[in-house]
Order: structure tokens, then C-alpha cells, then sequence
């Protein structure tokens, strides 16, 4: 079907206000330097002084999404000193990370090597992310440890992973406490492997809740902050916030059954709250960036999301607390490949990504003509950004593909209604993507651990 004059209209003020980017650069050599970088870095500096930096992408499985996000990453923090990388990943899983690239002793019994094992594993461990943590533990390496960057994870999913963290602190710090902690972490034992089944279990009131448990144990930890950060403030961190997310996801599981829309809520308030107290603990001149899905990273309040089923997400509230202190950059594709499952725990599949649809905003990026391009929403700056957020503000569908990708229910299952330019800040575009190239989930034996080591 041929485009209308208005789609027509409206993508040549895309194509008008729109800054074309080199092809992403062979990473073999160097991942963040080269023409692609170097045209990122420009937009890197112009997001420097904003305190939050949040940067998205429409799929968790697109090579291009995780190298430029990697790249912009690297120049703020190698250029602009920010000091926070928090991702939605697990807590545990990202702390492991954290400490390898900030150059900390490893916990017993812990490696790098072995995190994010849990499904989706090409969602972290790939081969994008692995060059980011080899940079970036270079670069750390360079500067005293009071000026290294970390690496966090700010989701909900690992309740049994953040309760052996817990006792696994208490027991090296004050085993008494460590006793205690595991009485109360009791009531959610049975559950540990599979939490879906507790919340099940509350539900049909088979089992009580353990709400007073967990939250009495965060308090306990909290109320004993001056004696046990004496010990070692980055590990008493690391125990608070995984007792943190044992109390959020007691209640997150024990919701979901109730409702999508406060489970969703309760996870991206949590995400936001960890994002906080990150910031909180660095003191008032840090700034973080964050890596998150767009449907995360977007303004929820600016589309379907927020308007017609009442969720909120991270960028919504950064926005309501930081103002314009908080830059919401969205990433997008017309087609290509993605690496993404067809259900939740099946394996990971390569699988084409049809072209948007006529009535969307990727399909305007596609008429405008630019292989690759960075789109700058705030307007204000130029007539022509002010004519381009003018002719984007009607409401179109957005594709959002997560871990899982089912073509043959794409509208229902992958397109929502927004307002792109009150959504995000910036986009940057890639009309044809491919998905991201994964890494073992555990090396083949007599190989050598390829994550995030050994590139």
C-alpha cells in the first residue's frame, strides 16, 4: 500500500531534523572508537549534563541496540566522569560483574564467569556486553578505586540468589544475625527454585504470606548500618540491597496472580528505587546511566501503557523526579534478525523481524530514507526539530520486542499506541538490524571461560 501524503509529509521532516550516523563499526579491533563512536560521542556530549541518562532499545536481542548504547556508555563515562551503569538485570548477577570491573576481591565461591545463567542468558551474556566489560575494567584499572565505575543490576528475579546473599554476609559479619535472618528467610524456602508457585500458594491460601518476615529482616540489616559498614561499606551495600529485593519480590510474586499491571508497577518501582539509592550512596554530584528495554525507558505516561492500563515504568519517574536532569534516549529498527525466544524458558532462536507496520512510527523512520540516524525530540533548538516533533506528536503504534518474539501475533502481541516525541528525548535508529551474537552459557570443557574474559 502506497504511503499518504501525510506519512510522506511527516518523514521528510524526520529525514529533515535528523542526524545520519556511519555504520556501526567493526568492533573487532577497537568496540568504541571509529566513525560510529566518534558520531555518537557528539550526542554523548550534548547528554552529559544531565544527572540520569537512560538509553533503550525495542528488542533484548539486536546487535546494533547494545553496541550503540556500549558506545555512549564508554564516552560518558570515560569523558564526563559518570560513574553508575545500572541495567535490568539481576542484582547478584550484576554485583558479580561489579566486582571484577571495579578490581574487589570476589566472594567465595563466586566468578564472573558463572553469572547470568538464568534464562534469558543471551540477554547479558553476548558478545556486546562482554567487550563493554573488558573496557570498562581497563579503564577502571587506570583510575584509584574511589573513581571506577560500577556495574548494577536493578531488576526483581532473584529471590533465591539475593537470600543466599543475605546469609552469606550476616554469617561472615555477625552470625548470630546470620541465624536469625535464616529463620525468617525460612517461610520462603520452600519456594526458592520456582517463586511463581508461592505466589500461587498465597493465593489460594494454602500457605501464608511472608511479608512480615522478609520486611522484618530488611529493617534488622538496616537498624545495624553503623556497625556493620565498618567492615566493608561496598559488601554491607551489596547485603541491604539484596535484602531489599527479597522484600520486593516476596511481594512482587505474591501480586502477579492478581494483576500485569501491579506487578509491572511493583518491578519498575523497585528498578527506580535501586537507581535512587545508588545515587544516594555516590552523594549529590553522581550520575548514572541506565540500560533498560524501551518499555522501561520511555515515558509509560506518553503511551498505551500508562494511558489505558495504568502502568509507569523508570522513565516516567525519573521524569517526575529529576525533571530535566533525566535524558530518555529510545532505540528502534524497521527489520532485520533478533535473537529472542518463542515462550518464556525456551531456547533462543535467531528469527526474522518483519517489517514494522504502515501505521507505526518505525515505518515514518523507514520512508525517511536513513540507514542509521540520531533523532533529537526535545525541539525548541531549530525549525526543524520544532516541524518534526509537530508532525510525530499524532499518536502511532511502536513495536516493543522482548526476550520472546511471536511474528504471528505481532499487533497484539508487540505493538502499543505512543506519543514519541513527550515518549523519549532522542531516538536513535537502525532501519535493518541483526540479532546480537550470544555466548555459551558455560564453556565447552577444556575451553577457556569466554565471559567476560578472553576475547
Amino acid at each position: 500500500m502506497p504511503a499518504s501524503r501525510a506519512d510522506l509529509h511527516a518523514a521528510a521532516a524526520l529525514a529533515a531534523a535528523a542526524i545520519p550516523l556511519p555504520a556501526t563499526d567493526d568492533v573487532a579491533e577497537s568496540p568504541f572508537s571509529g566513525p560510529f563512536a566518534s558520531a555518537l560521542a557528539v550526542q554523548a556530549d550534548a547528554l552529559a549534563a544531565h544527572r540520569v541518562v537512560l538509553l533503550g532499545e525495542s528488542s533484548h536481542g539486536t546487535a546494533e541496540f547494545y553496541h550503540a548504547r556500549a558506545a555512549l556508555t564508554a564516552h560518558l563515562v570515560a569523558r564526563h566522569g559518570f560513574r553508575i551503569v545500572a541495567v535490568e538485570a539481576d542484582w547478584p548477577d550484576a554485583a558479580a560483574v561489579d566486582r571484577h570491573v571495579r578490581g574487589r576481591p570476589a566472594l567465595p565461591a563466586e566468578s564472573p564467569g558463572e553469572a547470568f545463567t538464568r534464562f534469558p542468558v543471551w540477554m547479558w551474556r553476548n558478545l556486546e556486553v562482554a567487550r563493554f566489560i573488558r573496557w570498562l575494567r581497563a579503564h577502571n584499572d587506570t583510575l584509584p578505586p574511589d573513581r571506577r565505575t560500577g556495574f548494577f543490576g536493578l531488576d526483581i528475579y532473584s529471590l533465591r540468589a539475593s537470600i543466599a546473599a543475605v546469609l552469606a554476609y550476616l554469617e561472615g559479619v555477625d552470625p548470630e544475625a546470620a541465624r536469625e535472618a535464616r529463620e525468617r528467610y525460612a517461610c520462603l524456602e520452600p519456594w526458592g527454585r520456582d517463586p511463581a508457585r508461592y505466589g500461587r500458594a498465597v493465593l489460594h491460601g494454602t500457605h501464608e504470606d511472608c511479608e512480615d518476615a522478609v520486611v522484618e529482616q530488611l529493617q534488622a540489616l538496616l537498624g545495624m548500618r553503623l556497625a556493620y559498614a565498618r567492615d566493608g561499606h561496598d559488601e554491607f551495600l551489596d547485603a541491604t540491597q539484596n535484602a531489599r529485593l527479597v522484600a520486593s519480590a516476596e511481594r512482587y510474586y505474591r501480586v502477579m496472580y492478581h494483576g500485569s499491571d501491579d506487578s509491572w508497577n511493583l518491578r519498575d518501582t523497585h528498578m527506580f528505587e535501586t537507581l535512587e539509592q545508588l545515587l544516594q550512596v555516590q552523594g549529590p554530584q553522581s550520575r548514572a546511566v541506565v540500560w533498560a528495554h524501551n518499555s522501561h525507558i520511555g515515558d509509560a505516561s506518553k503511551t498505551e501503557m500508562g494511558t489505558a492500563q495504568g502502568q509507569l515504568n523508570i522513565g516516567q519517574l525519573c521524569r517526575e523526579t529529576f525533571g530535566d536532569a533525566a535524558a530518555l534516549v529510545g532505540m528502534s529498527t524497521y527489520d532485520g534478525t533478533v535473537a529472542a525466544a518463542t515462550w518464556w524458558d525456551g531456547p533462543m532462536e535467531v528469527k526474522t523481524v518483519r517489517p514494522a507496520r504502515p501505521d507505526s512510527y518505525e515505518h515514518l523512520f523507514h520512508l525517511a530514507g536513513h540507514q542509521q540516524c540520531w533523532l533529537d525530540l526535545r525541539g525548541a533548538r531549530s525549525a526543524a526539530l520544532d516541524d518534526v516533533r509537530k508532525v510525530l506528536m499524532p499518536a502511532r503504534q511502536e513495536r516493543f520486542i522482548g526476550v520472546i518474539y511471536q511474528p504471528e501475533t505481532e499487533l497484539q502481541s508487540h505493538y502499543a499506541r505512543a506519543v514519541l516525541p513527550r515518549q523519549f528525548d532522542a531516538v536513535v535508529w537502525f532501519d535493518r538490524t541483526r540479532a546480537v551474537p550470544a555466548l555459551p552459557e558455560r564453556p565447552a570443557a577444556g575451553a577457556p571461560e569466554m565471559w567476560p574474559y578472553g576475547l
